[in-house]
């Protein structure tokens, strides 16, 4: 088989490799199609950690082509998304159902391979804890592969304590900024304003249902949310990308009991200002979300079965051959969302 592989940052090479046969407990997917994510980026770039030699990719959907021994289901031929997590399953954060903070979690694509390849063999322990999800009919793989960064933007949102009818700021019109905001809509969230600096991102942000727009390199951030909630400020504020610079205007922007989330991930020996008394008298909430739960992936998938704009997030197809360019299209911030098709 064709297969994208890690050997270090910079340095991602496309290889011939032995298709993978499922042993006991395990399965084989006929891959369809991989999302490259920017945590992949980063650890192109070195800022994130990852085993040399792995397969990258861990938004992965693909048809179940073989089953091992003890294994029932899915059906041969079902296509199936993952959740890319192997869990110990019984450590503290593991029986509350937290798999994603699991005390030894391993993730494919990082620890184990994944998806940037024409098979792949999911582990044992993947399929016994259930987190292999059948695709619904009539949702097509390349929307499918979506279900991973929208169970992180389902995990986010919901750690931010939104209600129908509220408002939320987001910092950063990326793809996953764009998750966010098509999924706040979706949960009936009624002010979305969204700041970003590239015009193109804005403008796909105002297609996508924003209802303010700012560019805080022409316009003062803080004045436009405060015009924009009649002086009241955000219920939340999310920074949807890796820039410490964005934590202290999210801090600025919410309301008395407003929260703000760092959703991306920052480079290593990130630092940021902070003045403890805004968070102290204005009683905000500061925190962080990373991954989903298995329940949040379960969701997510059925979410984009009625959230039809979401496929347009995904604005590049490359065949495996090829794998190198969904990288330097993501480096170079050409459109949005890159995908490896099979």
């Amino acid at each position: 088989m064709k297969a994208c592989v890690f050997h270090g940052p910079g340095d991602i090479r496309v290889e011939s490799l032995p298709d993978p046969e499922p042993g006991p407990g395990e399965l084989t997917l006929r891959m369809e199609a991989t999302g490259l994510c920017y945590s992949d980026i980063r650890v192109y770039k070195g800022q994130k950690a990852a085993k040399q030699g792995v397969i990258p990719g861990h938004e992965i959907v693909g048809v179940v082509a073989a089953l091992g021994a003890g294994v029932d289901g899915p059906a041969p031929g079902q296509r199936v998304a993952l959740c890319p997590i192997i869990a110990c399953g019984r450590c503290y954060y593991c029986l509350r159902g937290l798999r994603n903070r699991c005390l030894t979690r391993l993730t494919l694509g990082y620890d184990e391979n994944g998806g940037l390849a024409e098979y792949l063999r999911v582990p044992a322990a993947l399929v016994s804890l259930g987190h292999v999800f059948p695709v619904p009919e009539g949702l097509p793989a390349d929307v499918a592969t979506l279900t991973e960064p929208l169970a992180c933007v389902l995990n986010s949102l919901e750690g931010c304590r939104l209600s129908a009818g509220g408002s939320l700021l987001l910092l950063g019109a990326g793809p996953m900024g764009l998750l966010h905001l098509l999924l706040a809509r979706a949960l009936g969230v009624a002010t979305v304003i969204v700041s970003e600096v590239d015009e193109a991102r804005l403008e796909r942000a105002r297609h996508f249902g924003a209802g303010v727009v700012i560019n805080p390199g022409r316009e003062e951030l803080a004045r436009a949310v405060m015009d924009a909630t009649d002086g009241l400020g955000v219920d939340a504020a999310v920074v949807t990308t890796g820039l410490p610079s964005l934590v202290e205007p999210a801090l600025a922007a919410v309301r008395r009991q407003g929260t703000v989330s760092l959703f991306g991930g920052f480079p290593p020996d990130s630092t940021v200002a902070l003045d403890p008394n805004a968070v102290h008298y204005n009683e905000v909430s500061l925190t962080g979300s990373q991954n989903a739960t298995p329940d949040q992936y379960r969701r997510a998938l059925h979410l984009l079965t009625v959230m039809p704009q979401a496929a347009e997030v995904n604005t590049h197809r490359f065949p495996v051959e090829e794998g190198r360019r969904a990288y330097e299209a993501r480096l170079g911030m050409d459109g949005l969302k890159s995908l490896v098709i099979f």
